[in-house]
């Protein structure tokens, strides 16, 4: 089940980050995050009210507190990113994110097996070079590179307190929706503050009301990847969890070769291979 709630989670969230890429090359990438989080916070709402969810509430929501602060600054960096590019230097180093939850888990005591060590290297190898590293070309700006490091913390810390925020299912969707509220709150706080200072928080052409389906499923399978992951580190090793949840990267790199037909380059291509022989050595393990 680890391996499957994981994988589900590398999925969502491949997907999320190549929708939220592309919105932010339209729009500013913080209004993305405050849109798409404030429609996932609906949503969840309606969720919470539908199972009775209110009655989960304890101390643990405030990791999902610390989540909703981190995430925001987090996906924006990201984002921004993506948007600076090149995908190919920001999408290895996102992966980077994988080291906050393994390091805690190790801190913890948790020792994977030797064929779990094994998959643990070569599917980090392998998300590395699916994101297809720029090796030669123009030099990538300083921002760039700092951007996607704070995001990569941001993320790895955010996996991290969501598996500490609920122990049953109703108590996930509510610390999902204090989530995805913190997330709107501190995004759109954060989105004011840019207004006042003189930057546009929308394109010269005004909202793209066509573009709310984008929207929502940014929002929607970012949240839905924070509860698989949740769900795949309560049944499991976080250290095996937080891996598989990593491969997102070669979720993205196939998103936007079958979608925008961009050609996967060889070393892309060797990545995504690793990729699957370090989760079968870690799913077998």
């Amino acid at each position: 089940m680890t391996a499957l709630f994981a994988l589900a989670t590398s999925l969502l969230w491949g997907l999320a980050d190549f929708g939220g890429g592309l919105l932010s090359r339209r729009v500013p990438a913080l209004t993305v995050v405050v849109v798409s989080q404030t429609i996932a916070a609906v949503v969840l709402g309606a969720m919470v009210v539908a199972t009775g969810g209110w009655s989960e509430a304890g101390p643990r929501l405030w990791f999902a507190v610390a989540a909703g602060v981190v995430g925001p600054v987090a996906m924006l960096a990201f984002y921004k990113a993506l948007a600076l590019g090149p995908m190919g230097v920001v999408s290895p180093l996102g992966s980077l994110s994988v080291a906050v939850p393994v390091g805690i888990g190790l801190f913890l005591g948790e020792r994977p097996g030797l064929p779990q060590i094994a998959g643990i290297l070569v599917a980090v190898a392998g998300v590395v070079l699916a994101g297809g590293p720029q090796i030669k070309g123009a030099p990538v700006q300083r921002q760039t590179i700092l951007l996607t490091l704070v995001a990569a913390f941001g993320f790895g810390a955010v996996m991290a307190l969501i598996a500490e925020a609920s122990t049953t299912l109703t108590g996930l969707f509510l610390a999902l929706f204090v989530q995805r509220v913190t997330n709107a709150a501190t995004g759109g706080a954060a989105l004011y503050v840019s207004v006042r200072r003189g930057t546009p928080a929308l394109p010269p052409e005004g909202f793209p009301y066509g573009s709310l389906p984008a929207f929502a499923f940014v929002g929607l399978a970012d949240v839905a990847a924070n509860g698989t992951y949740s769900l795949a580190a309560q049944h499991g090793p976080v250290t095996v969890a937080a891996v598989l949840a990593s491969l997102y990267p070669v979720i993205t790199a196939l998103a936007a070769r079958f979608t925008l037909g961009e050609r996967l380059r060889p070393i892309q291509a060797a990545g995504a291979g690793l990729a699957l022989a370090g989760t079968l050595l870690l799913a077998t393990g």
